[in-house]
């Protein structure tokens, strides 16, 4: 286990102490500078820094402490899927009649604890050369509450429910209708009810192989949630849905636990994940190579937890900046306030749904977010504006430079990432500041070798978001650019928009079903009304706590502030803050809200 020191800036005292750090570190007398002065500011490399602790002793302010660097367990290895292969080190411990959330980045391990829970891999406990007979396994959890999960597992006394990550694949296994299909797999009373709820009705009687994502998905979740069992694991239920599917789904989910049934949810939109879970572990590491499960932490605190970085039970900090939410947007650049488009009454029809906007205009330097649920004309409204669909009025807009990011993306390109991004923009990809605020942040120099065509889903989107931002453009049009994104990387992402957007002072409009990075990125929101499929109306830009007030109560849920992240937190259904915010009318947050 690595161990380096770390500076509490906040605490740090540097002009009254002398740089005591400084003068007592031995690796800066070596002449390796594990402890560098710049600017009035102490400055300790991870890299060079030995962890002696010297420097937290002298440290007459107590400002520097010593903490642990991710790194491989030396035991308690759950699995592993061969030499120089992944390795999973520990395990979520579920609990019936909780809901247990996971989180962590893509490539972690969430996957595999979740099959491994589900019976579809057998532990192996580091041996991939052999396998292991029950009692082994039963073994090596003894004390803790795995030995009787996987006690009644070999017994085949414990049933598990487990839907996938990957709902694409599931018209390739199962065929038929989707009403045919619930009703053949249904083994729990309420099946009209979770249909409803889950807004199946209009595709019903459709086959399974011509539903969009978002219907397979939600078709995925009522198939789990209407199947008998004990334990029920979900993988990322939230994919391909907007907002009001998304919370929808949450609660249908959250009440197995009122027949003290074991849930276990991986998910990556926070907002979700803290209104679904009681609970929450942790997954750390280096994504790809190994994975540790942390201890359990109840979900406010958990989910805190990730975005601060540092893991205070076990001292490890896996991220060297927390994530810092606001209440207000950050302070635009100096030059808003120019109008850069503005826009009439715009109509589209389409057969059997027709869009309609309400005049608006939009200013250089902001970032304009779009909410609305599924099939409501949000992309429409980006294509037009692209000038890849004509509106009816054939309304003329301003002549634009834009670059478009469609909501789905195919890779196409016969060529590597480096290949694609110079064909875009051969100067600017050359530059320092490209690589720094583009090619860093979303970590594209981890695969920018690779042959575009070989990219997993969220590698490609990186590399469209970062093809889109390469352009020379007045208008930056991205269509949900979180999608297979985990946490870290939607805010990475909303992070490097923000910062092109302000350092070219351009525009961007952003559609995005995740309310967390939404509230994250946008400056002001256009929000869409309507009946989904049939008609919708964009109605003009609003600041993000009106736009986001009036669409929250229009789902009829509520949201708080987290006291000491700031983050946006769904308000539990029925409880004190929820009746008292909508009764005056505060749908997004309170100034006043405390935890």
């Amino acid at each position: 286990m690595t161990r380096v020191a770390v500076l509490d800036r906040e605490k740090c005292k540097l002009k009254r102490c002398g740089q005591i750090c400084l003068r007592f570190c031995p690796m800066v007398r070596s002449r390796v500078e594990a402890i560098r002065i710049e600017s009035n500011e102490v400055l300790i490399s991870e890299m060079l820094c030995s962890g002696c602790g010297i420097c937290v002793k002298k440290c007459p302010f107590k400002a520097i402490s010593i903490v642990n660097l991710p790194d491989e367990l030396e035991k308690d290895c759950s699995y592993r899927f061969g030499s120089n292969a992944f390795k999973l080190f520990r395990l979520p411990l579920p609990s019936p009649g909780m809901v247990l959330g996971l989180l962590g980045q893509n490539g972690i391990g969430k996957s595999t604890a979740l099959k491994i829970l589900s019976g579809e891999l057998k532990l192996n406990l580091g041996d991939f050369d052999n396998t292991l007979e029950w009692d082994q396994i039963i073994q090596h959890f003894r004390g803790s509450t795995l030995q009787e999960y996987f006690h009644r597992m070999s017994e085949n006394r414990l049933r598990v429910v487990h839907k996938p990550q990957y709902i694409d694949k599931i018209p390739e296994v199962i065929s038929g209708k989707v009403g045919d299909t619930l009703e053949r797999v249904s083994q729990r009373a309420g099946l009209d009810d979770r249909a409803e709820e889950l807004q199946l009705g209009e595709i019903w009687g459709r086959s399974l192989d011509v539903l969009s994502g978002g219907e397979l998905q939600r078709v995925a979740i009522a198939v789990t949630l209407s199947r008998e069992a004990d334990v029920y694991l979900f993988d990322e239920p939230s994919s391909y849905l907007d907002v009001k599917q998304r919370l929808q789904a949450a609660k249908a989910i959250r009440r197995l636990k009122d027949d003290n049934k074991t849930v276990i949810v991986a998910e990556h939109d926070l907002a979700i994940l803290d209104y679904l879970s009681d609970q929450i572990c942790l997954f750390y590491g280096d994504p790809g190579v190994y994975g540790v499960v942390s201890h359990v932490h109840g979900v406010r605190n958990g989910i805190n937890i990730y975005l601060q970085g540092y893991i205070p039970d076990e001292n490890i900090m896996f991220r060297k900046e927390p994530i810092i939410f606001h209440e207000k947007p950050p302070t635009l650049s100096a030059e808003v306030g120019k109008t850069i488009l503005k826009w009439d009454r715009i109509e589209k029809t389409y057969k059997g749904f027709k869009l309609t906007t309400t005049p608006g205009e939009i200013k250089r330097g902001e970032i304009i977010g779009m909410l609305g649920p599924n099939g409501i004309g949000k992309t429409t409204f980006l294509k037009i504006l692209a000038g890849i669909e004509k509106a009816d009025n054939t309304q003329e807009l301003e002549e634009l430079a834009v670059s478009y990011k469609p909501q789905y993306i195919s890779a196409e390109y016969d060529g590597t990432v480096q290949e694609l991004l110079i064909s875009i923009n051969k100067d600017t990809f050359s530059s320092s500041w490209y690589k720094t605020e583009i090619l860093h942040p979303l970590k594209i120099n981890q695969f920018i070798g690779r042959n575009v065509m070989e990219l997993s889903g969220g590698e490609l989107q990186k590399v469209a978001i970062a093809a889109c931002l390469s352009r020379k453009a007045d208008l930056l049009l991205l269509d949900e650019p979180s999608a297979y994104l985990d946490i870290e990387e939607r805010l990475n992402a909303a992070r490097t928009i923000r910062r092109v957007v302000e350092a070219r002072n351009v525009t961007a409009f952003v559609v995005e079903h995740d309310v967390v990075t939404q509230d994250f990125i946008a400056d002001r929101l256009v929000v869409f009304t309507g009946e989904p499929g049939v008609k919708g109306t964009a109605n003009q830009p609003t600041s993000l706590r009106q736009g986001m007030n009036a669409f929250l109560k229009e789902m009829d849920v509520t949201f708080r502030r987290d006291s000491i992240t700031r983050r946006p937190r769904v308000n539990k259904e029925g409880s004190k803050l929820d009746d008292f915010q909508k009764q005056i009318g505060e749908y997004y947050y309170t100034r006043t809200t405390g935890e």
